[in-house]
This record gives structure tokens, C-alpha cells and sequence, in this order.
């Protein structure tokens, strides 16, 4: 049995109250370990040793911030296999992925603004010849960061590089379903030699670890990503105490296929979009829109696509797609597919428990890749994040009917477009009410340019310059210069 502990002050300790919370590997339904069931006591010391080390912290030249945060960048890469597999374990999702895409960005997050830090530059504005006023942006002090459980290691990292490469100390909470990784984390920052306190990671349940940390009078700023509804309690929480304010919240993304597309690659993408990380990823194509002219062949091949997907154990190496992360969401998942066929839909492919699953993982909470075809662009199924493998695909007539097809969720995080016609990817792009539009791709990556949504996709945004500004405050330094 696993049994983790909290990150305090640089050192490994069990939470005050002495109570855990099971550690389930969603592959087996089993119970493998423990965590720390954390409360305000625990955040409260976390808090402290935060405050503590902010003065030296934030005073430490960049460039031996910007060294012990590359050191931990290159153990997280040395460890690349352990952390993989953990991560497998603890969300269910296939190790190669984790291995290929998860833990290489979570090491890179910590690259990225490593030496982002060293090239940052202040601004300096004359006033006439009176003065000059230079514009410097400082760190604040303590940040919260509440990370959720899909992409466990990368968007933990994502929060608390930018924000200990800006000068910050941090009081971090991963979600409670997927812990391993950043009780390795720590390991990790403390073989790496990060100073105590610099990094502290709380484990336990939202309701009280992650409000302790939201209601903390002396954390300053907080980055959550997650559920919509929780923002919004964090939001009502944060804004009468002044508190600086980040969220990454639901998606419900358009993926929107033209017929002059170059149709084996959108299949192709459209298919990973759609079902990488078991549908999971907020960014994942939910909503596909295609041109009627190529409707019915792109159908029908992307539903024999979607039937060669390899369903099994996620720690087996050939695995495409494995387990959602808990009994409570696979019934959530199950209970959307059930509504479909309610509100009229053509179930194409998948909706059930896979057969045939290796005896080890028979207990397991999965859920076969499933296509839905003839429901109506304003119904539930269409409108609401489902957060699994459950894909819609919808006919359009043109550009102005795709683009309100498009628009018509509360969401507005994502979006991608296929077409070899360059002035309608401009068109549409500009259109779509997403933070982000991605134009015969999906899932590029690049940590200079900022991220976040709209409507009730959150506020904010984060990555690159973007995430070292949201970490910092802006200072004005007037300097008188009279005439002699």
C-alpha cells in the first residue's frame, strides 16, 4: 500500500488530523493506498512555511532560481518511466501516453519558464523632461494552486513553475483522484534541493483542503483549473478578499471539418481530439461539424476508426484507451449516452462496457469510444461537458450555420477548423468564440502564447509571458529629473 504525505516546509509529514483518504487505481476499482484527508490546520502550516521562505525566495537572483528549477526539470525527465507509470495507476490513463506526452511536459513546463525568467525585461517611459517612470513587475507573495485530475503532473506543473519562476512561494493542491505524481513531485523538489517552504503540496478533498487554501487571508492569488461550478464558488469566495484570480474551467469544443479539408488528417486528428485521454482533456474536440457534401463518407469512416481504438489495460504498453477515472464520473459518462438515445440520437458505435478486458482490469471502470449521430445541435447531449469518450457528429449546410452551431454552448475554450481555403480559416477563426483556435491541427503546443477561454470556460489566462504577468504585480518607479 502506498501511503502519501503532505510537502511541508521541505519535509514529508502526515496531515494533523491523522485522517486518510483511500487512493483507488481506476483500472481495478481497488483500493492500492492513501493520501492525507488535509484540513485548515494542514493549509495553515503550509501557509506559514510559504510566507517563511518568501524573502529569500523572491530575492534569490534569477538565474539560481532559474538552475534549481532546471534541476528539477532533468530528474523529472530521469524519472520519466516511474512518474509514467504512476500516473497510469492513478488516472487510468494508457502509460505510453503518459510516457510520450505527460511527463515530458510536465518537465518542460518547469524548462520553459526556467529561462523565460532570465530574459525578462522592464519598461521605462519618459514623462517630458521631468521624469522617468520605470515599470517593474514584482512577485506577491504566497500563491494558491488548485490543479485538477485528468492531466495530473502537466497542469500541476503548469501552475507552479510560472508562479516559483516569477519569485512566488506556492501552497499547491493536486485532486484528490490522481495524488502519485505530485507526492513524487516533491521527492523530486527536495532531491533537486529547492529551499523549504519555496513549494508546499496539500493533499485532500476540495471542500476542504482547496477552500482552506481559497479562504487563506495571506495566499494572494489563486490558479485553479477544473469544474465550472467550483470556479464560480471559488470566484464568490476570492473577490471580496481582492484576491488575484485565474480559472480554467469546462469546454464543450466545436471541431469543424469543410469538405475541402485534407480528409485523412482531420480523420485522423478528429479521432485523437475525440478520445485522447479517454475524452478527458478539456481541450478535446466533443462537437464534430461536418460539411454535407463529405457527411456520410466521414461518418463512416470515422466510426471504423473509432472501433479499432485498442481498449485495455492502461499499464500494457499497447493500450489506446483505458479506464475513466472514477465509478462516480463512468456513471456520469454512462448516464449522457443514456439521455442521447432519449433525445432522439443514433448510437454508431461504442456506449457500453468494453468485453473481453484482461482479468486483472475487469473491475475497472471503462467505458467504450462511442459515436452519436442525429441529435439536435440545442440538446443536452450538445450543449453540456460530458467529460468522457462520447462524440457528436453533426451535418452543416455553411459557414454562417456552423459558426452558430459552433457559438451556441456557454463554453468557449477550444476550437478547430479544417480547410485548404485560407481566407475561410481566417473567417471562421476570427468568428468562433474560443480562447483558441487551431486551423488543421489540434493540441499544438506552444508555452509562449497565452491560454484560457471564454464565457464560462473561465477568466484569466495562462502560459508563456501571460503566466509570469498573472505571477507578478506591475510596480511604477517615478524618478524626478529637474532642470539644473
Amino acid at each position: 500500500m502506498m501511503r502519501l504525505q503532505n510537502y511541508i516546509g521541505g519535509e514529508l509529514v502526515a496531515p494533523r488530523g491523522g485522517r486518510t483518504l483511500d487512493n483507488i487505481e481506476p483500472a481495478t476499482g481497488e483500493v492500492y493506498g492513501s493520501i492525507p484527508d488535509s484540513d485548515a490546520a494542514d493549509v495553515a502550516d503550509a501557509v506559514a512555511a510559504a510566507k517563511a521562505a518568501y524573502p529569500g525566495w523572491s530575492r534569490m537572483p534569477a538565474s539560481e532560481r532559474s538552475a534549481l528549477m532546471l534541476r528539477v526539470a532533468e530528474i523529472i525527465d530521469a524519472r520519466c518511466d516511474e512518474l509514467a507509470r504512476a500516473e497510469s495507476k492513478d488516472n487510468g490513463k494508457p502509460v505510453a501516453l503518459a510516457r510520450a506526452v505527460d511527463i515530458p511536459r510536465a518537465a518542460a513546463n518547469f524548462r520553459f519558464f526556467a529561462t523565460a525568467i532570465l530574459h525578462v525585461s522592464s519598461e521605462s517611459h519618459s514623462t517630458d523632461t521631468r521624469a522617468i517612470n520605470i515599470t517593474m513587475r514584482q512577485p506577491f507573495g504566497v500563491a494558491g494552486l488548485i490543479s485538477p485530475w485528468n492531466l495530473p503532473l502537466y497542469l500541476f506543473t503548469w501552475k507552479i513553475a510560472p508562479a516559483l519562476a516569477a519569485g512566488n512561494t506556492a501552497v499547491a493542491k493536486p485532486s484528490e483522484l490522481t495524488p502519485a505524481t505530485a507526492f513524487l513531485l516533491a521527492e523530486i523538489c527536495r532531491e533537486a534541493g529547492l529551499p523549504p517552504g519555496v513549494l508546499n503540496i496539500v493533499h485532500g478533498l476540495g471542500a476542504k483542503a482547496g477552500a482552506a487554501i481559497v479562504e487563506h487571508p495571506d495566499v494572494t492569488a489563486i490558479s485553479f483549473t477544473g469544474g465550472t461550478q467550483t470556479g464560480a464558488a471559488i470566484a464568490r469566495t476570492a473577490a471580496p478578499m481582492f484576491k488575484k484570480l485565474s480559472l480554467e474551467l469546462g469546454g464543450k469544443n466545436p471541431n469543424i471539418v469543410f469538405a475541402d479539408a485534407d480528409l485523412d488528417e482531420a480523420l485522423r486528428t478528429s479521432k485523437r481530439a475525440a478520445f485522447s485521454n479517454q475524452g478527458q482533456i478539456c481541450l478535446c474536440g466533443s462537437r464534430l461539424f461536418v460539411e454535407r457534401a463529405v457527411y456520410d463518407e466521414f461518418v463512416e469512416r470515422f466510426v471504423a476508426a473509432t472501433r479499432q481504438i485498442v481498449i485495455g489495460d492502461p499499464q500494457d504498453e499497447r493500450t489506446e484507451h483505458g479506464a475513466l477515472v472514477s465509478a462516480a464520473h463512468r456513471d456520469k459518462v454512462c448516464g449522457y449516452i443514456d439521455l442521447a438515445r432519449q433525445e432522439g440520437g443514433t448510437l454508431r458505435c461504442g456506449g457500453q462496457r468494453p468485453k473481453g478486458l484482461p482479468e486483472r482490469v475487469a473491475g475497472g471502470y471503462f467505458v467504450e469510444p462511442t459515436v452519436l449521430t442525429d441529435l439536435d445541435v440545442q440538446c443536452r447531449v450538445n450543449q453540456e461537458e460530458i467529460f468522457g469518450p462520447v462524440v457528436t457528429i453533426t451535418p452543416f449546410d455553411d459557414e454562417r450555420q456552423v459558426i452558430a452551431h459552433a457559438n451556441s454552448v456557454p463554453y468557449g475554450l477550444a476550437a478547430s477548423v479544417w480547410t485548404r481555403d485560407i481566407s475561410r480559416a481566417h473567417r471562421v477563426a476570427r468568428d468562433l468564440q474560443s480562447g483558441t483556435v487551431w486551423v488543421n491541427c489540434w493540441m499544438l503546443r506552444d508555452l509562449r502564447v497565452p491560454f484560457g477561454g471564454v464565457k464560462q470556460s473561465g477568466v484569466g489566462r495562462e502560459g508563456g509571458l501571460e503566466a509570469l504577468r498573472f505571477f507578478t504585480e506591475p510596480k511604477n518607479v517615478c524618478i524626478a529629473t529637474p532642470e539644473l
